[in-house]
């Protein structure tokens, strides 16, 4: 049996999600087994029925209202319940906040072999051999699992997700936490809402230093907005305040992997290019042809961005007007 950790947000199954399901579904078909997610805390039947969608065959529902705000303990305990309940031989998490605390929990207790940050299928041809990428991004490795029980964080946005007619069988699980398991409590939960969620965009736009100043920035948003698309951020822009710490990406920041990454005024360290050197397609926008992001991009634009980027956003308005 493969089991996929099943994350959702306020009772809501995001892209990554069902990603995983789907991933996990493609390694149980090529295993002749099953899938089976687990989901933690207030979510609705229907929504967990949908999770068949990607191809998971039943849903554990541990429906401790507690597990409402991501605790690593308490989580790593529930998957490990439910990996015993089902007898799981791979156990899938996304590489996000939650599964980077999670699934290293749930390895060690289970004395598995973990790899994390995967991006790709696992060979089965010899063993258990898992694709990821090392060194930020600059290289990749190819690693055996060889234990019984094997644990793997999936990068989001690895795999187009392709939703179909199933639905899961839910079914209660019941696991006796004690106190100790909740020993640090969250009080409060604050999420930027109204945009749209860096980790979940395929389509982002990102600004540097390269900008000048915050109030140069709407530039950056207009194009978004006609995109709909996520705004990003270098770490200077952070770290000086023009833009908020969310929007961060690279290396001490948010890792992504969107289908489109357009770059304007950022030089292209190989901080930055860490977070987002997985994305599908990189355009970069930069007055200075001596760029280092140029030599990473699939498409370059040398000019300044208060004049280049005013006129992509007319033409993509353009262009949604006339296949309107």
């Amino acid at each position: 049996m493969i089991l996929v950790l099943a994350e959702h947000t306020q009772g809501i199954f995001k892209k990554k999600t069902f990603e995983a399901v789907q991933y996990a579904a493609s390694i149980a078909q090529a295993m002749n087994t099953g899938v089976t997610a687990v989901a933690l805390g207030t979510v609705s039947d229907t929504e967990m029925q949908s999770l068949g969608q990607c191809g998971a065959q039943n849903v554990l529902h541990i429906a401790d209202a507690r597990l409402d705000n991501m605790n690593s303990k308490a989580y790593a305990k529930a998957v490990i319940a439910a990996a015993q309940k089902t007898d799981a031989k791979v156990i899938i998490a996304l590489h996000d906040v939650t599964g980077k605390a999670v699934a290293p929990r749930v390895a060690a207790k289970l004395k598995a072999g973990m790899v994390a940050g995967a991006i790709s299928n696992p060979d089965l041809s010899n063993g258990f051999v898992i694709k990821k990428a090392v060194f930020s991004g600059k290289a990749f490795a190819y690693v055996n699992i060889t234990s019984d029980v094997k644990v793997v964080t999936l990068m989001p946005n690895t795999f187009p997700v392709k939703k179909g007619e199933g639905s899961a069988t839910v079914e209660k699980l019941d696991v006796a936490f004690d106190d100790k398991d909740f020993a640090i409590q969250v009080k409060e939960v604050s999420k930027v809402t109204g945009t749209v969620s860096l980790s979940e965009a395929e389509l982002v736009v990102s600004g540097g230093r390269g900008m000048k100043g915050p109030e140069n920035w709407y530039v950056l948003e207009d194009l978004a907005k006609e995109l709909g698309a996520a705004l990003a951020c270098s770490r200077p822009v952070a770290d000086a305040h023009w833009r908020p710490h969310h929007e961060h990406v690279g290396q001490t920041g948010g890792t992504i992997r969107p289908n489109l990454y357009i770059a304007v005024g950022i030089s292209g360290a190989i901080q930055h290019l860490a977070g987002v050197n997985g994305s599908k397609t990189i355009v970069v926008i930069n007055k200075d042809p001596e760029a280092p992001f140029f030599k990473a991009a699939d498409y370059g634009v040398i000019g300044d961005a208060m004049e280049v980027v005013p006129r992509l956003t007319a033409a993509v308005k353009k262009f949604k007007d006339s296949h309107a």
